[in-house]
């Protein structure tokens, strides 16, 4: 039983580290706000949910949460805000960065 939360929270932590890879990806390569808004929560959700397919029905991690909302909640949406407000709040804006002038 503690083996299954252990693992669920090893798939939590990693469906966050996706989602915060993949927001900072949409900052850094589109040139608008609402462009990595609206790819963030087009995206993230269907890769999380393909992930959570993967994870805990081919491999069979995690527990029985009970329902598939609340499993739906708990493993995309969950690592989703955790992942969009870490890259947010806690990463510098791709802006701060001062990158050299492509050779031509």
């Amino acid at each position: 039983m503690i083996v299954e939360w252990l693992l669920t929270a090893v798939v939590l932590a990693l469906h966050a580290l996706v989602a915060a890879v993949m927001t900072r990806y949409f900052r850094i390569r589109l040139a608008t706000d609402w462009g990595t808004v609206l790819y963030t929560l087009l995206f993230v959700p269907v890769v999380l949910l393909l992930l959570t397919q993967v994870f805990t029905g081919v491999l069979g991690i995690g527990p029985n949460l009970g329902s598939a909302a609340v499993a739906l909640a708990v493993m995309v949406g969950l690592p989703l805000a955790v992942g969009v407000t870490v890259d947010v709040l806690y990463m510098r804006p791709p802006e701060a960065y001062d990158l050299p002038e492509p050779e031509r």
